[in-house]
């Protein structure tokens, strides 16, 4: 998702943070007076966690503002006002709001531990499809084409090539422990986002330079998480390894 999907995202989100409340107290005013104001707030609990799975915390924050707000408004005598003449329901608006934070927070942090596990999940097939490629007895020209689609689809780029040969000129380098950085004779620069133009991936297999993977990635897409990056190499890592098992001719 580029910077800007992630902006319209958000703001999509916290929109649906103050409506999403709104409608639902809103469908409940005909059944006020047959529903006890604990089950109301509870339905209400339910909209804010159906906003807050959505995976921003500011989202989830908002929707228990809202749904306090709404659930006084609509559901609380005297109707139609922000104000609350029984103690019972002014401790069932003010248990609403507690509750309904504490919620949106841990559904906020369930939906991005299962992100990270389908993400880890992903990362591990990347890298087991590797290792049978090579078990398999796979040619290294195979196991680089593979290395170089899983690449494409890691990191999110609009294209990867692979170059065998001598190094030449300074590009920018995706380093083992995943940093990204320039250097040359003139100047040494780290990278928080992607460069222009290409990135270069270098390939070593038993201490020998074998080529590059060169990145091209997507307008505005932000640099991809440490994790991934560090996936990346792991897999050019193979792909190396690969190179220098098949005794491939390198570049010293």
């Amino acid at each position: 998702m580029s910077g800007s999907s992630h902006r319209l995202h958000d703001r999509a989100v916290l929109l649906a943070a103050l409506v999403v409340p709104f409608l639902v107290a809103l469908a409940l005013v005909p059944f006020r007076t047959g529903i006890s104001a604990t089950n109301e707030a509870l339905i209400m609990v339910v909209a804010v966690v159906a906003v807050a799975a959505l995976g921003t915390r500011a989202a989830g924050a908002l929707a228990a503002l809202s749904a306090a707000a709404w659930f006084d408004f609509f559901l609380t005598r005297p109707y139609q006002q922000f104000a609350i003449a029984d103690r019972d329901e002014i401790q069932t608006a003010v248990l609403l709001l507690v509750v309904g934070l504490i919620v949106s927070q841990l559904a906020v942090r369930v939906q991005r531990l299962r992100t990270v596990v389908v993400t880890d999940a992903s990362h591990l097939s990347s890298l087991q499809g590797t290792t049978r490629l090579v078990e398999d007895g796979a040619s290294p020209e195979a196991v680089v084409e593979y290395v170089r689609r899983e690449l494409a689809s890691l990191l999110g780029l609009r294209g990867c090539r692979f170059e065998y040969g001598r190094l030449l000129g300074h590009r920018p380098r995706l380093e083992h422990d995943g940093g990204l950085w320039l250097r040359s004779r003139s100047r040494i620069v780290e990278y928080a986002d992607w460069p222009d133009g290409e990135t270069e991936l270098r390939i070593v297999g038993g201490g020998h330079y074998y080529g590059r993977f060169l990145l091209d990635p997507l307008p505005d897409r932000p640099l991809p998480p440490e994790e991934a990056r560090l996936v990346a190499v792991a897999l050019a890592a193979q792909a190396g390894a690969a190179l220098d098992t098949a005794g491939l001719s390198h570049q010293g």
